[in-house]
């Protein structure tokens, strides 16, 4: 009898919780708008976080829930698929250029030499954190492939002949991971540009002319000679550095001709007719020169 009444008492205990749980359950209830389903199933579930987001679920109640959704988008899917969330919220999305991720620095082993060795911890941000690097310039990259780990695309690698990341512009996906995981900044987003081609400043050092020179013979000197040359003032100089717009930028390369240490890079351009270079000598005294004419007119 004692059995019987035990059984049934929490048999009558587990019904009244039963109770109380859909009660609660029912008042507490969240509803969610089944558009989310369908707008995550059009995303391309990398959760790259390109978005801003965390996950493309976050990305499709961000979707639904926005009124005005030109703001938003998918760096994975792209026009393409923005089109299609678009067609599913009966919202308007206004397609964008295509970006990709570029190395801006140019500091190879030959350029720029290895003055020490890092035995640390093989992590970009701790070398970082640690010392100013293996070479005289304390803004180039470290190589220690952060941004490779950071990576979900395959999209980046480090070049083991150069020391340099190397972007696969085919597997890019402009997720920005590599921008955020590189301690020196030296990853940026940039447009793809009509034809896949891109004109852009590899470098970031910040130093005067000859220090910049004498850490890496590639370094922007900061001479001014691309922005005087620029017709669209695409082309800045600020901390001693030239950086090109590329909103303004209309690819004309008249900057690229004119860089005396080849700062500026050029992309998927055809190749040039051979002309007969200047001898090496000659470089050497057009760059002193031009460091001079810097260092004189700052003076000034």
């Amino acid at each position: 009898m004692t059995i019987l009444v035990t059984i049934i008492t929490l048999v009558s205990i587990g019904v009244i919780a039963a109770v109380i749980l859909f009660l609660v359950a029912q008042k507490f209830k969240v509803f969610e708008n089944p558009k989310i389903d369908e707008v995550e199933e059009a995303l391309p579930g990398a959760n790259c976080g390109g978005c801003g987001f965390p996950g493309c679920r976050g990305m499709a109640e961000a979707l639904v829930n926005a009124d005005d959704i030109s703001t938003l988008f998918c760096t994975v899917g792209g026009n393409e698929t923005m089109a299609e969330v678009a067609k599913i919220l009966g919202k308007e999305v206004t397609a964008k250029d295509p970006m990709v991720a570029v190395v801006r620095c140019n500091g190879n082993f030959e350029k720029r030499k290895r003055t020490n060795q890092y035995d640390g911890s093989a992590t970009c941000v701790m070398a970082a954190n640690l010392y100013s690097g293996d070479t005289a310039c304390e803004y180039g990259c470290l190589g220690l492939g952060d941004c490779v780990k950071a990576c979900n695309f395959d999209a980046i690698k480090i070049d083991k002949t150069t020391g340099l990341p190397v972007v696969n512009q085919d597997n890019c996906v402009a997720c920005g991971a590599c921008v955020e995981a590189c301690p020196r900044n030296i990853i940026e987003l940039r447009k793809k540009g009509p034809k896949d081609r891109r004109v852009f400043v590899s470098c970031v050092n910040k130093d005067k002319g000859a220090l910049a020179m004498k850490a890496c013979k590639s370094a922007c000197i900061g001479c001014g000679k691309c922005a005087k040359v620029c017709p669209f003032g695409a082309i800045t100089i600020e901390n001693n550095l030239a950086y090109i717009d590329f909103e303004k930028c209309k690819l004309c390369r008249k900057c690229v001709a004119v860089c005396p240490t080849g700062a500026i890079h050029e992309v998927n351009f055809p190749a040039k007719k051979a002309v007969a270079k200047p001898e090496k000598k000659k470089q050497t005294e057009e760059i002193k020169e031009e460091i001079n004419k810097t260092s004189e007119n700052k003076l000034n």
